[in-house]
């Protein structure tokens, strides 16, 4: 299992890289401001970050209870990434819908963008984040004792 430390380093991380693609890429498609988007986008991540590593957390529990291991799956980490986007949703369209000034329907499309972006995202950083720094097989004994 991941330490404090590293779950911190993972939603931090995955947060600043995320946002350095998605705010350019909102403020392309939408013709939204990119200060007032990257404002938003910047609320958002410190949502997303609290979310992330609460998410995280449950969801390797979950699988280590299940499997014995938090090991992913091609196939649970496409419905991790799923999961972790419409635990999202609840909250970015009417808080998007508010910010910019905008219809709910052009908040969902937005954030429709969005989610499809941070999907592919969420998808690349996590298999890379693992490569990068992979869970230590030791700790996985110790805490399986």
């Amino acid at each position: 299992m991941r330490q404090t430390s590293d779950r911190i380093r993972h939603a931090v991380g995955f947060e600043l890289v995320g946002l350095l693609g998605a705010m350019p890429l909102l403020a392309v498609l939408f013709g939204v401001d990119p200060m007032h988007s990257g404002a938003m986008g910047l609320f958002f991540s410190v949502i997303a970050t609290a979310w992330n590593y609460f998410y995280n957390r449950w969801f390797d529990n979950f699988l280590f209870k299940r499997q014995g291991h938090s090991d992913k799956s091609q196939k649970q980490r496409i419905f991790h990434a799923f999961g972790f986007e419409l635990g999202l949703l609840v909250i970015t369209i009417p808080v998007m819908a508010w910010w910019l000034n905008v219809s709910l329907l052009d908040a969902l499309i937005m954030d429709a963008a969005m989610i499809i972006y941070y999907l592919f995202f969420a998808y690349f950083y996590n298999l890379a984040y693992d490569k990068l720094f992979p869970i230590n097989k030791a700790s996985k004994l110790l805490t399986s004792v």
